[in-house]
């Protein structure tokens, strides 16, 4: 899957978490039904690779899946093997380097610029700007553009529908 270009396109991933499995499947069904079209399943979910499983089941091969939370390299190769199709990290770490070695795009965790540095060095598909909110905001995106202007971030974390005007607008 090209990760890159289907953020561009789409300008949005849903991240599904939650304490029910049944309902976090459910809402990734709706999520899908809907439209929405790039879903991550965090693996701190309860159930969560089961969650991946079924949906992937159901959504059929042909339907970005991703898992989110994926922090070392046993948590990349059992989202692998559930049917994940790209990799979220909400940090720089072992998780990365298993994902990408496993073909899965990986979504890097970042804070900082030297961390921007560091997980396109490792070759991370996109970044995610985490947590968006306390890191500064879209101030904070719009003053990454200066030095990174074509790096493909994504806040993540208190990110609401105002909010995510804000950083559309900030770049």
């Amino acid at each position: 899957m090209d990760l890159q270009a289907a953020l561009a396109a789409h300008r949005l991933v849903a991240i599904v978490r939650g304490t029910d499995a049944d309902a976090a499947l459910r809402t990734v069904l709706t999520l899908a039904d809907e439209g929405v079209e790039l879903i991550e399943v965090s693996l701190t979910g309860t159930d969560a690779l089961s969650v991946i499983a079924r949906a992937r089941a159901a959504l059929g091969p042909g339907r970005p899946l991703g898992a989110g939370t994926v922090l070392t390299a046993d948590d990349a190769r059992a989202a692998h093997d559930a049917g994940a199709d790209f990799a979220v990290t909400p940090a720089l770490g072992e998780g990365v380097s298993a994902a990408l070695e496993l073909g899965l795009p990986v979504l890097a965790g970042v804070f900082t610029p030297t961390e921007i540095v560091a997980a396109r060095s490792l070759g991370a598909t996109a970044l995610k700007l985490f947590p968006a909110a306390q890191a500064g905001g879209p101030a904070y995106v719009k003053a990454l553009r200066a030095p990174f202007p074509h790096e493909p971030l994504v806040p993540v974390g208190g990110v609401d529908e105002q909010a995510a005007r804000a950083y559309l607008m900030a770049g």
